[in-house]
C-alpha cells in the first residue's frame, strides 16, 4: 500500500525533493508555484486551494502531515522592521493547526507543522532542526549537517540557493517575492530525515499493533 503524504504550503517542493516510494499530494495557493510544483513533481498530486482550509477536511486521509504555514508575521525580520512597516498581528493559523493536528490526528499518523524562529517566546513548545522550528507527534531525528539553505540566504545568492535545492528553471510570474520563495524552501535532506524518521515509527507501531491480533 502505498504511503501517503499531505504536503500543505508547498510552495517549490524543497522538503519534498528525495521524497521516494510515496504518493504526495502538495497543496499551494499561488497558481505559478502550483505550475512550478508540478514541472518539478509530475507525479505528485497538485490541488491549487486553501491549505488551512484543506487539512481542516481532509487530514484522516493521509498516513503523515507536512504543514509549513506562512511566516512573515512570525519571524524576527518583520519585528525589526516594525519602524518601517505596519505593524501586524501574528497569523495565528500556525497555532491552530498544531493544536488541531494533536487532539485530531489519528493514533498511527504523524504530522509536521513547520515555521521560523519567531519574535516572540514560543507559545507551544517546539524541537529545532536548521533554522527552522517543528511542532510534532514524534521526537525528530538529528541532523548533524548544517542547514545550507540557511547560510544562503544570509548571503542573498540567488543561484546560489537554486542549486543547493536542486531547481534548474526558476521562471516565476506571481506576485511573490522571488528571493522569498527561494528562502521558504526546507533543506531537502533535513525534510528526507524527518520523513525518514516517522515511516520508522509508523512501521514498528504497526507491528506492535498485529501482534495484538
Amino acid at each position: 500500500m502505498m504511503y501517503k503524504i499531505l504536503n500543505l504550503y508547498a510552495g517549490l517542493g524543497g522538503n519534498r525533493l528525495q521524497w521516494q516510494n510515496c504518493e504526495v499530494t502538495a497543496i499551494e495557493i499561488d497558481k505559478e508555484l502550483c505550475r512550478m510544483y508540478k514541472e518539478r513533481f509530475p507525479n505528485d498530486i497538485v490541488i491549487n486551494t486553501d491549505a488551512h482550509q484543506f487539512l481542516l477536511e481532509n487530514f484522516k486521509d493521509y498516513d503523515f502531515i507536512w504543514s509549513s504555514p506562512p511566516c512573515p508575521t512570525h519571524s524576527l525580520t518583520r519585528f525589526f522592521s516594525f519602524g518601517r512597516k505596519k505593524p501586524v498581528f501574528p497569523d495565528m493559523k500556525l497555532y491552530e493547526e498544531i493544536i488541531f493536528l494533536r487532539h485530531h490526528a489519528k493514533e498511527n499518523q504523524k504530522w509536521i507543522v513547520e515555521n521560523v524562529n519567531p519574535y516572540y517566546e514560543v507559545l507551544i513548545p517546539a524541537q529545532k532542526l536548521g533554522r527552522h522550528l517543528f511542532w510534532s507527534n514524534f521526537q525528530l531525528p538529528k541532523i548533524e549537517k548544517k542547514d545550507i539553505s540557511g547560510n544562503l540566504i544570509v548571503e542573498s545568492r540567488i543561484n546560489d540557493i537554486k542549486k543547493h535545492h536542486c531547481i534548474d528553471k526558476f521562471d516565476y510570474k506571481g506576485t511573490q517575492n522571488r528571493l522569498k520563495i527561494l528562502r521558504n524552501c526546507v533543506s531537502y535532506d533535513i525534510g528526507l530525515a524527518i520523513l525518514n524518521k516517522a515511516r520508522g515509527i509508523q512501521e514498528i507501531e504497526n507491528q506492535k499493533n498485529l501482534t495484538l491480533f
